[in-house]
């Protein structure tokens, strides 16, 4: 069994700390993963796990002999005082397990592309806490990828691994540089792309996250008037395309979208929170899928 770890200045605690720094991260190829349901599906998933970090008075079974299976196997396993685990953890009352995770995201020819396949593109999305929600929620709907264009927050961030739940090892995550080079892959695989465009019915550039929101489906007429969700037929295999947070998505790649999609709203909201909206669309392609 590993020596029990209690200082701060022990250097796997000190590169935990670096791990929360987006250029640590990049430069290391790692990143860190808190919470005995993240930590489980990266194993489930066959991630490449560094390190188990493990604090013995703190963990309980199942995960407890979960560990100490992994460790029979080779994992490296580092244990930690409880006081010490606490000081590197993202949450009072902490369970005791975290691990070092290496990072990858694939490439867009990696994924596989079938008649009913959905994929999730996001352009320019800034809120790590709304990507790693989107993820999840796509992992939960069945998504065949999601595609994050331009400079995007990082799937990896601290704040996008705890509120994925550990479902950045249950669906695939891309990062195009080029929307350009997105948009020619669904070309090239005959996807068609929903671009989400605001509420209210509007023509405006903005994607379905303009002020945090998105828009839903188009009208089968390419870039006319937006069409609502519930009146839209989604074609398979789609790629449902939401802008930004704020600015949404740009005219160019409003206008690039086979579809325009609106999604309908009641009320004073000007729009719907990015995370939410798309919830919605995902769950709306996966129903009409079932038919």
């Amino acid at each position: 069994m590993s020596e029990l770890i209690s200082s701060s200045a022990n250097p796997l605690i000190k590169r935990v700390r670096q791990l929360g720094d987006r250029k640590h991260r990049r430069r290391e190829g790692a990143f860190v993963v808190r919470g005995v349901q993240p930590v489980w599906q990266a194993v489930e998933a066959g991630a490449d796990i560094e390190v188990l970090i493990v604090a013995p008075d703190l963990l309980r079974d199942p995960a407890a002999t979960m560990v100490a299976q992994q460790e029979e196997r080779g994992l490296r396993v580092a244990r930690l005082s409880g006081e010490l685990f606490g000081r590197i953890a993202d949450r009072d009352a902490p369970a005791g397990l975290a691990a070092i995770v290496r990072s990858r995201t694939a490439e867009l020819d990696e994924l596989a592309v079938t008649p009913s396949s959905v994929f999730l593109a996001l352009h320019e999305v800034g809120n790590p806490g709304n990507l790693g929600t989107i993820i999840r929620t796509a992992d939960a709907a069945g998504a065949a990828g999601v595609i994050m264009l331009g400079a995007s927050t990082d799937p990896f961030d601290p704040t996008a691994v705890k509120a994925s739940m550990g479902a950045v090892f249950g669906v695939p995550i891309v990062a195009v540089d080029s929307p350009g080079d997105f948009l020619a892959w669904c070309r090239a695989r005959g996807v068609t792309v929903a671009a989400t465009t605001p509420s209210r019915g509007s023509d405006a550039p903005g994607g379905s996250n303009a002020r945090g929101d998105a828009d839903a489906p188009g009208d089968t007429n390419g870039p006319g008037r937006p069409a609502t969700l519930w009146d839209t037929a989604l074609p398979s295999p789609l790629a449902i395309l939401l802008g930004s947070e704020g600015a949404g998505l740009p005219a160019d790649l409003l206008a690039a979208g086979d579809l325009r999609l609106r999604i309908p709203m009641r009320g004073t909201a000007e729009s719907l929170n990015l995370a939410v909206a798309a919830g919605i669309l995902l769950y709306e392609a996966w129903r009409q899928g079932q038919r």
